[in-house]
This record gives C-alpha cells, structure tokens and sequence, in this order.
C-alpha cells in the first residue's frame, strides 16, 4: 500500500508590495530587503481574501488540477494558520461545504509553518489506517503578516511573510507522486521566545490598549538570536537526513529541495551542505515566505520549470516558531516498489 499526490493548488492574492515598497515602510535600504532578506515581492491580501478563503481557493484549484468530484473527498484536513477568519473556530468545515465535499468529515490541525509536512504525515497514518478513507484534502490559507509590525525591528526576519493558500489531495494507491517519510523536531524552549502577547488566555480579559500590542513581539531578542542560530542549521540537516533515511535515500539521491523562504545567505549555505546547486531548488523571492504553503509553491514551480520530472526525489522543509524543524521526502512520478526506491 502506499499513499501518493493525484492534485495541488495554489491561491495567490492580487496585490503585492515589491521590495521598493518594503523599503519605504520599514526604513530598510532596498538591496537590504532584495539582495540579503531576498524579496522581490510578496502577496499581501484584499479584502475578500480572508484565511479560509485562500484555502478555499487553493482546494477547488487542487480539485481541478486531480480531476475529481469533490464528493470523492473523504476527510478535509485544515492545515493552515491559526489566524483564521473567527477565533475559537474550525476552517475545514468552512472549506468542506464550500467546495460540496458533502461525503467529508474535517478536522483542523496546526505545527505553525511546518503544518504541510505533519499534515502529509497526518494524512498518510489515516490512509493506511482506515479502510474507509481513500482521498483525503489537505487545506491551508495563511496571513500571519496580519500581526507583523515593521517598526518593530527585532521581528526583521519576519518581514517576508506573505499571504496565500495550497492544497494538496492525497489518495491511497495513487498509482503516482508518492508520499514517503517524515521527520520532525520541537525545542519546547523556543515556545515563548516569539509571541503575540495579547488576546489569548494568558493576558484575559483584554484591555483596549491591547490592540496596539497585536503583533508578534520577542521579549529578549539577544537571547533569542543566539539560541536559534546555534541549533536551527544543525536540526534542519537532522530532520533532512532522517527523512530521507527513513525513506530509504541519502543526499546524494536528492533532486529537488522543496525549502521555505528564508534569507538568501541561508537558502545558499543550505543548498552548499546537500551538495545541491540552484537548479534544484526554486528561491521564493516572488512569494516571501507564506508559512506551510511554501513547499507546495516551490513544487508547483518546480513542475512549471521542468526541474522535477519523472522519478525525481523531493525533499520538504520547513520550520516553524515554537520551534519545529520538518522535513518530508515525495518521489515524484510513477510509482514503483519501494524497494526499488532505495539506494
């Protein structure tokens, strides 16, 4: 039995700031934001485009693209941000009416921006699990930048974040794309280091000055950037290798790195340790970063560039505040025995 892809979607909004734009708001230098965060441009959303909406899009995109009934859905995983339309709510029973998945049930789940990662995990142990789900929807719309405040420095890294949607239909015995191992890492020390202080349980009820205090703050940035720089390279190789170990590959077998967006001197220091070069990726700097829906982005462009083909390993990474470090291998194409996968 093996699980695999049979359609993916995406949802951009129309509206965009460039690099020039990000310059004027933050004060930044523009070879600043271009050359060393590496954004060009990243969507920003309308009005229309709430959280749910964005997945929504991407899911009747994703539908299209298996040519399927939506009716065929069995379950609707919501894998998206927790800034959704509503607090206290379920997106994917939003999402599962609106595109007439009338056969489904849902659930809603979260690992910040490595939510696309677990949630194939996720997908996978209910697929071999259960012999009354074949298709299941993954599903996620994401606008975070909501709370990003640009005068606020210390969150600086954060300034790529964008907005969007993907989706993502799994089937069990798709016959192609399948989906292999995942690995995944928490560092339960990290859990605070980078917080919306405001409007959750800890700080009730609110106080009218909280609305100014709405945007992810870091109580002690030194601190921070210290600890994370230490272990985050170091858990990225550790979540890559053990996926692909898991899966029966090494480096040497990747031909694609499906990464989220982060500084370029990152994203090319990465691609140096696999033994990878530029061909095999696609750096998002149209995108900024869109949090779980990046490496379903970098494998939509992928396809459009002929970079992945038949047969082709791709490895998923991504990482999220909190902290979690994930990764997740697909072999692309055909299927064939796993044990004609292994190196």
């Amino acid at each position: 039995m093996h699980v695999g892809i049979i359609g993916m979607g995406i949802y951009l909004p129309e509206k965009f700031l460039t690099y020039k734009d990000l310059a004027k708001i933050t004060g930044l230098p523009e070879f600043v934001i271009k050359d060393k965060m590496g954004i060009v441009k990243k969507p920003i959303p309308t009005e229309k485009d709430t959280t749910s909406h964005m997945g929504i899009m991407a899911a009747k995109n994703a539908i299209e693209d298996a040519g399927i009934d939506p009716k065929e859905i069995d379950v609707v995983i919501w894998n998206g941000a927790q800034h959704k339309d509503y607090p206290n709510w379920l997106a994917g029973v939003k999402v599962a009416y609106e595109i007439s998945a009338t056969n489904a049930w849902s659930f809603d789940m979260e690992a910040m921006c490595g939510s696309m990662i677990v949630g194939m995990e996720v997908a996978k142990s209910l697929l071999i699990a259960s012999s009354e789900i074949n298709t299941i929807l993954l599903v996620s719309g994401y606008r975070n930048l909501d709370m990003i405040n640009y005068n606020y420095k210390p969150t600086s890294f954060m300034f790529d974040i964008g907005a969007g949607g993907s989706a993502v239909i799994l089937r069990k015995n798709a016959g192609k794309n399948v989906v292999l191992s995942t690995h995944s890492i928490v560092d339960g020390d990290f859990s605070e280091e980078v917080i919306v202080p405001v409007f959750g349980s800890k700080k009730w009820p609110p106080s009218k000055e909280d609305v100014d205090e709405f945007y992810f703050h870091i109580p002690d940035p030194e601190r921070f950037k210290e600890k994370l720089s230490k272990v985050t390279l170091k858990n990225f190789y550790e979540v890559i290798d053990k996926a692909l170990e898991k899966s029966g590959y090494s480096r040497k077998d990747i031909d694609y790195l499906a990464i989220l967006h982060f500084k370029r001197s990152a994203h090319l220091e990465v691609l140096k340790e696999l033994g990878l070069n530029e061909n095999q990726t696609t750096y998002l700097e149209n995108y900024g970063h869109i949090g779980q829906n990046d490496q379903l982005i970098s494998i939509v462009e992928g396809l459009k560039s002929g970079k992945i083909k038949n047969g082709s390993v791709i490895v998923m990474v991504g990482a999220g505040v909190g902290w979690t470090w994930n990764a997740g291998i697909i072999r692309w194409g055909d299927y064939v025995e796993e044990s004609s996968n292994k190196s």
